[in-house]
């Protein structure tokens, strides 16, 4: 079986034992180093990675295919890309570059299987005279507007 096949496997039936945790990325290289990404509706710790290590490794015959595997945990440079990965961040700020290079940063409130909606806060130029005024928005976005969706960190 081929490694890309058989890693892609035993991770799946890894994830099914584990509904908690559901997968990222899986990048193949050249040289046969395999790193898998992962994310958890409550977090990832650092034995759910070396669970999910052991499902791989444990089960890979290492005179039939010669790998290094690397699993980690989405971390905060990580941008969301699924439904489930926004859906855990509600309530947090996120930091959007749209598909025409516009920004947007905004709370999240709401996830649905198309679209997020956020809460955005600026301020606008008043209609008549001078000065600006606070303006509370709600916006729904759809998923494919968004080309990159980080979580705003704040100190």
């Amino acid at each position: 079986m081929e490694i890309r096949a058989q890693v892609e496997q035993l991770l799946n039936d890894f994830l099914a034992e584990r509904e908690d945790l559901f997968l990222i990325d899986i990048k193949f290289s050249v040289t046969d180093h395999v790193r898998v990404i992962i994310d958890g509706d409550n977090g990832v710790t650092l034995q759910d990675c070396l669970d999910a290590s052991r499902a791989i490794e444990f089960n890979m015959d290492r005179d039939e295919h010669d790998f290094s595997l690397e699993v980690m945990s989405a971390g905060l440079s990580e941008p969301l890309s699924s439904p489930r990965q926004y859906r855990k961040n509600i309530g947090r700020s996120l930091e959007l570059v749209m598909n025409d290079s516009s920004e947007i940063e905004g709370e999240l409130i709401k996830v649905e299987e198309e679209s997020i909606t956020l809460v955005l806060k600026y301020r606008k130029p008043k209609e008549i005279g001078k000065g600006k005024m606070d303006v509370v928005e709600e916006r729904e976005i759809p998923y494919a507007d968004i080309k990159k969706a980080l979580v705003a960190i704040k100190f």
